[in-house]
């Protein structure tokens, strides 16, 4: 099955106002029609300005499901353009609920592969001027996710998504934010996503710690 692409969006971090300072962020993506070239970093063009947050092998590109737009527009009371909210994939047909930790999709001439839920961060709230937005996508679980490069390459809108690999121990994004920020002293649960070895680096490194936290919290 081929997962539509509806829009590539690319951006380079630019420099914006917030509560009387200056803060540099690449949330604002363009849609864009041509081929690019799609390394282990990131998309041709694109471009994070918090590299400690955003950006890196594990967060080359990341992901939002078209089906949640109706919904953000019933909220925020505002048409919103592809890209809205600072992903480079805008897709049809895999939402958090449908795809795995580990999937392997091809695109194009490259292959990625999904590395971890994406956490909302406060530049969705400078973006909408909404401070309560970054909240309201974490407890929707309409997050998006990220994919990492497995194998470099030219790419385009018009190639989709094919997945060539489901990962065995699938656990949807979907379940992995419900773990992370709702049912958090679930030790199964966090043991289940830390069980998939392809998870992103600092995501293991947060659960890891939570589970440690949870075995330390038993009374003496």
């Amino acid at each position: 099955m081929t997962i539509e692409i509806v829009s590539v969006n690319i951006g380079k971090p630019q420099q914006v106002q917030y509560r009387g300072r200056e803060l540099s962020t690449g949330i604002w993506k363009t849609p864009v029609e041509g081929p690019l070239h799609l390394s282990y970093y990131n998309l041709e063009g694109d471009g994070q300005a918090d590299l400690v947050h955003h950006g890196g092998r594990d967060k080359a590109l990341c992901v939002y499901a078209y089906e949640h737009y109706p919904f953000w527009e019933r909220e925020l009371k505002r048409p919103l353009a592809y890209g809205a909210f600072g992903e480079n994939l805008t897709v049809r047909g895999l939402p958090e609920t449908e795809v795995c930790i580990g999937d392997i999709f091809r695109f194009g001439e490259a292959v990625v592969q999904v590395s971890q839920p994406r956490q909302p961060c406060f530049k969705l709230a400078v973006k909408y001027g909404v401070p309560e937005l970054p909240v309201k996508v974490q407890e929707t679980g309409f997050t998006g996710y990220y994919f990492r490069v497995l194998q470099e390459g030219e790419v385009s809108p018009k190639d989709g998504l094919i997945r060539v690999f489901r990962h065995p121990k699938a656990v949807t994004v979907s379940f992995a934010n419900r773990i992370m920020h709702h049912d958090k002293q679930n030790a199964e649960g966090i043991q289940r996503i830390l069980d998939v070895e392809e998870l992103s680096g600092s995501w293991q490194e947060t659960l890891r710690k939570r589970l440690a936290g949870i075995g330390n919290d038993a009374p003496y």
